[in-house]
């Protein structure tokens, strides 16, 4: 049997009418830039997550560097996150001539550890820019009590974190709308994800949203009037015409993630050199990616690549090893819960597609591996 880690073309064979229904009126409609798709999507974003404001945007990574930007995450500002993370949760803050400033991470979340971003905390630091990874947020009760404590800005990077929800306040709030800005990305393999790149920002004040709004269109609300020095990062409306069909269905497929994750946790539970993911109490988990810590990991990644297994590594060298990153002055032995899940991490194949029969069979194919 052969499982792919991600397929695309399974659910739109599931929804092809609709799909190219919605092309098709963007398409006679030559409104391609801005056009009435990208206002209903982000309409139907804020009702389903709750946020007051969004404003699409080219890219998750864009939308790192705006919020960024406009929280004034530059200029040597120092900013803690973790180092255990993509790229651009870090490459935000240094393009624009801020200090990243990492910190390590919780073992069985993978999100950053609050205790350790605390001790890191200088007269210099402006803010705080927290990862949701995998399949819960960060802890942001923690969070935002540092933020208050130490007068910090928060922007929450939940790229990966759609449908996820932390109790904060008393209640079940959605990821990215506790700090000043949410951010998140639109790449295929997202819980929601285009044909294509695609980004969000979402806040509740109304300020950001003016400014991130301003930001996304050269700095400018009215045309050829700029008041920022901003970007040219929007949303595509072909884009958003192919995600607001993705998010009229989807909690069907966040149910769907959980029937595989709920297979890989029953099959794999008793397994030696396997530790499976902890939710922590207070998190609605959304399953983006089903992330196993394993003894081992090479070989049985090169076992199930035998099997036509699909696999992925997140991520196999935290950030302050990258070469790009040098200039930071870590090292080694830095952060050692980051350098040792590097080693250990592994994604298993997650979307909502994916068959019962695929799930046991990977589940199968890793005992297999670890019996020998």
């Amino acid at each position: 049997m052969k499982v792919p880690f991600y397929d695309a073309t399974r659910e739109y064979k599931l929804y092809k009418e609709e799909f190219d229904r919605a092309i098709a009126d963007v398409i006679a409609s030559g409104a391609f830039i801005l056009g009435k798709q990208v206002q209903e999507f982000e309409k139907a974003f804020c009702n389903y997550t709750g946020a007051k404001y969004a404003v699409g945007v080219a890219n998750g990574s864009d939308a790192l560097v705006i919020a960024s930007d406009i929280l004034e995450f530059k200029n040597g500002a120092e900013i803690i996150t973790p180092v255990f993370t993509f790229f651009a949760s870090t490459s935000c803050i240094a393009r624009l001539n801020g200090k990243p400033v990492f910190c390590d991470i919780n073992e069985d979340t993978f999100c950053m550890d609050m205790k350790d971003a605390e001790n890191r905390i200088t007269g210099k630091t402006k803010g705080i820019l927290p990862v949701h990874l995998f399949l819960q947020t960060a802890d942001m009760a923690a969070c935002m009590e540092l933020a208050k404590k130490n007068n910090l800005a928060v922007l929450e990077d939940a790229a990966e974190a759609f449908g996820m929800r932390t109790m904060y306040g008393g209640e079940y709030k959605h990821a990215g709308l506790i700090g000043d800005f949410g951010i998140f990305s639109f790449f295929p393999t997202k819980t929601i994800g285009g044909y294509g790149d695609g980004g969000m920002i979402i806040t509740n004040n109304e300020e950001l949203y003016k400014k991130a709004t301003s930001y996304r269109t050269h700095g400018s609300l009215k045309k050829y009037h700029h008041d920022y020095i901003g970007y040219n990062s929007r949303l595509d409306t072909l884009q958003a015409a192919i995600l607001k069909v993705k998010l009229s269905h989807i909690d069907n497929a966040i149910g769907k993630r959980a029937e595989h994750a709920a297979i890989y946790r029953e099959m794999l539970k008793d397994i030696t050199g396997i530790k499976l993911p902890v939710v922590k109490n207070g998190n609605k988990e959304v399953n983006y990616v089903f992330c196993i810590q394993a003894e081992k990991r090479d070989a049985l990644e090169e076992h199930l690549k035998l099997k036509e297994i699909g696999t992925s590594v997140y991520y196999p060298v935290p950030l302050h090893l990258q070469k790009c990153f040098e200039y930071l002055g870590y090292k080694k032995g830095d952060f050692p819960v980051a350098e040792r899940l590097c080693k250990t991490a592994l994604a298993l194949p997650m979307f909502p597609e994916l068959t019962k029969d695929e799930a046991v069979y990977v589940c199968e194919s890793i005992k297999e591996f670890y019996r020998k």
